[in-house]
């Protein structure tokens, strides 16, 4: 152990718990909430806290009642709660999805939790200290890699549906191939009118304003954007 052996049922392990607990939940907290994310500190920390509770609580009825505790139960049920509430923080608008990330910090909170609250602290300390490291580090390489990347994709707001062959045929002839295409009809008013989202493989790299001077060449497209 790096930390020391922190699993005894005394009541110093137990306060060190959920100091640990409050200090890792609220340094990951203060990391979303820092970049302006819909879970900040007092809602992560209020998560850990509460799955580290879970936890003592296990380990309480089983030291005071052996035999009715079941380790594996109440740890179950905060995994799975605490996904429904990840759920809340997921929008998908326009095609993109926002909060993924806030719902998988909270899910790894709660772990975190877990982790403090059985006593495996040096555990919880590492992962915490490699999740905050990815989450800042990882979006740089991401961004590196997108800009490096052939795949671009692309939503295109059409004024009528039958222009979208012309389109795509205009792209391949840019040697700009269409690796799938999601067509979505917003207005229920009986026009013609569609939303087209395309995921292009470019053979050769492009810029995006490439790609928008080749799909604009038509008078019905209404709006481009690309999705990062």
């Amino acid at each position: 152990m790096i930390f020391g052996d922190f699993s005894g049922w005394t009541a110093q392990n137990l306060i060190i718990r959920i100091v640990v607990s409050v200090v890792l939940g609220g340094a990951i907290g203060l990391d979303r909430g820092m970049k302006h994310r819909g879970a900040g500190t007092k809602t992560i920390t209020v998560v850990c806290l509460a799955s580290t509770l879970v936890m003592l609580t296990e380990q309480y009825i089983q030291v005071n009642f052996p035999g009715l505790a079941n380790m594996n139960r109440l740890a179950a049920q905060v995994i799975s709660g605490v996904g429904f509430l990840g759920v809340g923080t997921i929008i998908i608008s326009n095609h993109r999805v926002k909060g993924l990330t806030t719902a998988a910090t909270l899910w790894a909170s709660a772990s975190v939790g877990l982790a403090v609250g059985i006593g495996f602290i040096d555990g919880a300390v590492l992962i915490t200290l490699i999740m905050l490291c990815s989450l800042h580090v990882l979006p740089f390489i991401e961004r590196f890699a997108t800009r490096k990347s052939r795949y671009c994709n692309v939503i295109i707001d059409l004024e009528e549906s039958r222009y979208i062959h012309k389109i795509v045929q205009e792209l391949k002839e840019a040697d700009i191939s269409v690796d799938s295409m999601e067509i979505s009809t917003p207005h229920a008013n009986g026009d013609d009118s569609v939303v087209v989202h395309l995921v292009l493989y470019m053979k050769k790299p492009k810029e995006n304003m490439e790609i928008y001077e080749i799909i604009t060449k038509s008078d019905k497209v209404i709006s481009v954007d690309f999705l990062r």
